[in-house]
């Protein structure tokens, strides 16, 4: 990841609240509605012109596209561009969640304020194949555009094996673990097409922790570990030849505004994160369920030469991080893994769909310059007055 000698830079986790026109378009599109498909993509242009100005003017210095071009949500936008898997109508049970089982009143109420993408079961039915050249191509073309004659850096977020396919039925390979692997091979061709062009790439993997609790119970951890390791390995697989430092790689527990109270503890798979070939970690440390953990790298070990992008801001509420909060949370941090290796960042996505928003758009920039500022703030604290 980029280094800078005397100050603490900024990014976040990638997708941002899409332009209401936009969101018009995506919704008529996946309706099956013809529209104007150059009407559309010079949409999308400007759109991700926009964002990516946008972004610079708020203080980031590592910038995405917004997610503007995915459909349906931040993972499952891949299963169209994956060959050999099959999605059918049948819908996982959840009953095993101990937020679940704690608060049924809760999710009865507020799941269905979410307007979620609708998601069947995934199958393995065939050879998975990456399909989705053109798709990607677009993406990374629309973006550098974007990044013309801007001062920042550029990030194309991606979706993780494990997260892509997070409860699939395997009706191909011998063993789910071929099937998973065979994910990640295909995945790769994702992940090395867009370091290739010169971006860097984010791994998202909200399901690696958020399985414990949906899968789990929050009572196997064990059982859990095991399942992750696998995704991990996997997802390594993935990664074999490229450039770690071209790499981050996100976790968190869910972006739902929920308990959280069966999330996994960082502790028990902090392990397994920091085994990912990745030059970054982007790990949720800026809400009340999680911001407690930046205690875990006074014992866990960071690797050599990678960094931490910890969320200082929340993308589950409204309020705005006041940037002095944000510079505390930066500075204790960096007084203990090297303040050379901390960027200031976001716990999740300010949306995590083209439907779905976890703030207003208004608000979402104002928490970006909070996090610019609380980061100006903690640079000249840990480097005195040389901070840019």
């Amino acid at each position: 990841m980029s280094r800078d000698t005397d100050r603490i830079l900024t990014t976040h986790v990638g997708s941002l609240v899409r332009p209401a026109k936009l969101v018009e378009y995506i919704d008529a599109m996946e309706r099956g509605l013809a529209v104007n498909q150059a009407a559309f993509d010079e949409l999308l242009q400007r759109s991700i012109d926009e964002v990516v100005r946008r972004q610079q003017q708020a203080g980031i210095d590592i910038v995405s596209d917004g997610e503007f071009g995915k459909f349906r949500s931040w993972n499952f936008y891949v299963l169209a561009r994956l060959g050999g898997i099959e999605e059918r109508e049948i819908i996982e049970s959840q009953g095993g969640s101990r937020d679940r089982q704690l608060f049924p009143e809760f999710y009865a109420e507020y799941f269905p304020t979410q307007k979620l993408p609708k998601r069947g079961t995934v199958f393995t039915v065939g050879p998975v194949k990456y399909t989705g050249h053109a798709a990607l191509r677009k993406d990374i073309e629309i973006f550098k555009k974007s990044l013309k004659g801007v001062d920042v850096e550029g990030f194309l977020p991606v979706v993780a094996p494990a997260s892509a396919v997070p409860m699939f039925k395997n009706e191909y390979y011998k063993n789910e673990e071929e099937a998973i692997f065979a994910v990640a091979e295909a995945l790769r061709e994702e992940y090395k097409t867009i370091v290739d062009s010169g971006l860097y790439v984010q791994i998202d993997d909200a399901f690696l922790p958020y399985v414990y609790d949906l899968l789990f119970g929050s009572s196997n951890l064990e059982g859990f570990r095991k399942w992750a390791q696998v995704r991990v390995d996997a997802l390594n697989h993935a990664l074999e030849g490229i450039p770690e430092e071209k790499v981050r790689y996100h976790i968190c527990w869910g972006s739902f505004n929920t308990p959280h109270i069966g999330d996994v503890p960082l502790r028990d798979i902090v392990d397994l994160v920091t085994q990912v070939k990745a030059g970054a970690y982007c790990i949720e440390m800026g809400n009340p369920r999680h911001e407690h953990e930046w205690r875990v790298w006074e014992t866990a070990k960071l690797p050599a030469g990678r960094k931490l992008i910890p969320g200082v801001i929340s993308h589950s509420t409204n309020v705005v991080e006041h940037p002095e909060l944000v510079a505390e949370r930066l500075v204790r941090l960096a007084k203990i893994v090297g303040r050379e290796n901390v960027i200031g960042g976001t716990d999740c996505g300010f949306a995590q769909s083209p439907h779905v928003r976890r703030v207003h758009p208004t608000i979402q920039w104002a928490k970006l310059e909070a996090l610019a500022e609380g980061a100006r703030i903690a640079s000249r604290e840990l480097w005195g007055r040389k901070a840019a």
